[in-house]
């Protein structure tokens, strides 16, 4: 009995303990990871239906953000002007809100966004990707049709909060995703698909607001948005889940936990097995959460020791501060400036041709050039310097249409930037690090971009109260964006798509998937036949 407990263990110390590092990435990619990141090919869940949903998703999630800057739903407050008053309109009208106050409430939803983001990155280390993003649309869901029951400035503030937090899960787990089942070839291209619905979303919300807005009152415009987004949080639960690339499954973690500890600390383990199950269950979950936070902090010392991400992300600030306060203030400068009536109308379709466009064909002029992290510079650079001086010369223009056909140029050419900037965000760093790379770009692109950039126009109108010189103001930040990218040109720059990360490797070391299991325990028995 003590020889044949001696030997039993063996096989798998063996394993572990006399393998060299290149057997361990050998056992591991063939056997889990395609397994685990791919979709099947008999699966009616293709990899362009997920595209297609998830752009759907993304489409909605952006329509609320034009829904809310239109003017059907933000209206305007009420006027007295020589004793005559007119009152006010959809949510500013009819919580009086200031310039500022409706800045804040645009922005509000990033406190959440904030908090969010780096949470779900980390969770999808330990919980399903695909289950946390069913979670995220969810609350999007509660949150938004709380939107439209709210009933001052705080309420739908924090209700506005409470859609961040939904939003942050899919923001980040998504393009990981679309970017594993993406052909090689055309990565940037399925980006750029998915991307397009920032544009497309905003510029639908402008007009959906305005129509439902106008007709039906602005909180009908959050509850339609919540019914839409409901079959997605549903699709979240019900279907069966996806894994990401440079991740182990959850229930793979469970089952060789014992295989690479020593010897004689599985037999001291086993003979202190009863003592344990006594102990309070309280320092475990310590533990655990201390090892998550150390994990966190591990790996967001790595992220921003990576230049190519933090000239990335800097540019992409910078690029992002000029695009949310255009999305927010657009239609109520080009009303103010050009006398549009129908300004919603107007911006909105400008936005979805030349967003839609614009962003294709970044996408696929990037992949015509080889999607390499340095043509992603050039690209981003070039398109943000031209769009950039096209929008200038369009605020400069007394004439509406004038300014409407430079307008067009220059935000076909800035959208263009939204493939390439995301395909720099996944391919710098490991794959184990794309949910927290997208995440903290995120909230790096928001935090510090459209969400202080929304009430700061709007502080910057209330004091010069001239629409164009506001406008003309705000637009030259385009030109220090596209110098931040031009230096990303010049860095030495490697694709890690392919590149395992020294902690996952690690971890598939010591958490196998059962088939890994069953060969290792069916060598031994065959070399005693």
């Amino acid at each position: 009995m003590a020889q044949k407990s001696e030997d039993e263990p063996k096989p798998a110390t063996t394993t572990s303990s006399s393998s060299t590092p290149n057997p361990v990435p050998s056992s591991v990619e063939p056997n889990m990871l395609p397994k685990s990141t791919m979709i099947p090919a008999t699966s009616w869940f293709t990899p362009k239906r997920l595209l297609a949903i998830f752009c759907v998703i993304n489409m909605l999630n952006y329509l609320d953000r034009g829904a809310i800057a239109s003017n059907g739903v933000n209206g305007h407050r009420g006027t007295c002007t020589d004793g005559i008053c007119k009152s006010g309109t959809g949510i500013q009208g009819d919580f009086n809100l200031t310039n500022f106050q409706d800045g804040v409430l645009s922005s509000a939803f990033m406190v959440g966004l904030l908090i969010a983001s780096p949470i779900f990155a980390s969770l999808s280390k330990s919980v399903n990707p695909f289950r946390l993003i069913g979670v995220g649309l969810s609350v999007w869901t509660v949150a938004t049709l709380c939107c439209g029951l709210s009933f001052n400035f705080w309420s739908i503030t924090v209700c506005r909060m409470l859609v961040g937090v939904g939003e942050a899960s899919f923001i980040s787990l998504a393009a990981p995703f679309i970017d594993d089942n993406a052909p090689a070839s055309q990565k940037t291209v399925w980006l750029s698909i998915f991307y397009m619905c920032i544009p497309g979303g905003y510029a639908i919300g402008y007009v959906y607001g305005g129509v439902v807005g106008s007709h039906f009152g602005w909180r009908y415009a959050f509850w339609v948005e919540a019914v839409l987004m409901l079959p997605f949080a549903i699709l979240g639960f019900v279907m069966k889940p996806l894994q990401l690339k440079g991740f182990v499954p959850a229930e793979s973690k469970k089952v060789l936990a014992v295989e690479t500890v020593p010897l004689g600390v599985q037999d001291g383990e086993a003979s202190n097995r009863n003592n344990e199950s006594h102990e309070p269950s309280k320092p475990k979950h310590a533990n655990r959460i201390l090892n998550q936070l150390s994990l966190f902090l591990k790996d967001m010392k790595e992220l921003l020791s990576d230049k190519v991400f933090v000239v990335n992300v800097l540019g992409y600030i910078a690029y992002n501060f000029v695009i949310g306060a255009y999305s927010y203030w657009g239609p109520k400068a080009g009303y103010s400036i050009y006398n549009m009536t129908n300004a919603d109308m107007i911006f909105g379709g400008i936005t979805i041709v030349c967003g839609i466009l614009g962003t294709l064909a970044g996408g696929l002029v990037l992949d015509y050039m080889t999607n390499t992290l340095s043509n992603a510079f050039k690209l981003l650079s070039l398109t943000t310097l031209v769009g950039g001086a096209f929008c200038f010369g369009a605020f400069a223009f007394k004439s509406m249409y004038g300014f409407l056909a430079l307008f067009a140029i220059g935000e076909l050419l800035v959208f263009a930037t939204q493939g390439p900037v995301n395909f720099v965000c996944l391919h710098c760093v490991k794959p184990s690090l794309r949910p927290l790379s997208m995440a903290m770009s995120t909230v790096a692109i928001h935090i510090f971009g459209d969400v202080p950039s929304a009430p700061l126009v709007g502080v910057v109108q209330d004091h010069i109260n001239n629409w164009r010189t506001t406008a003309l103001i705000l637009t030259t930040i385009f030109f220090p964006a596209a110098a931040i990218w031009f230096i990303g040109i010049f860095l030495n720059s490697k694709d890690k798509f392919n590149e395992e990360s020294e902690h996952q490797v690690s971890r598939v070391e010591g958490t196998t998937t059962a088939p890994l299991l069953e060969e290792k325990t069916a060598e031994p028995k065959s070399q005693e036949c």
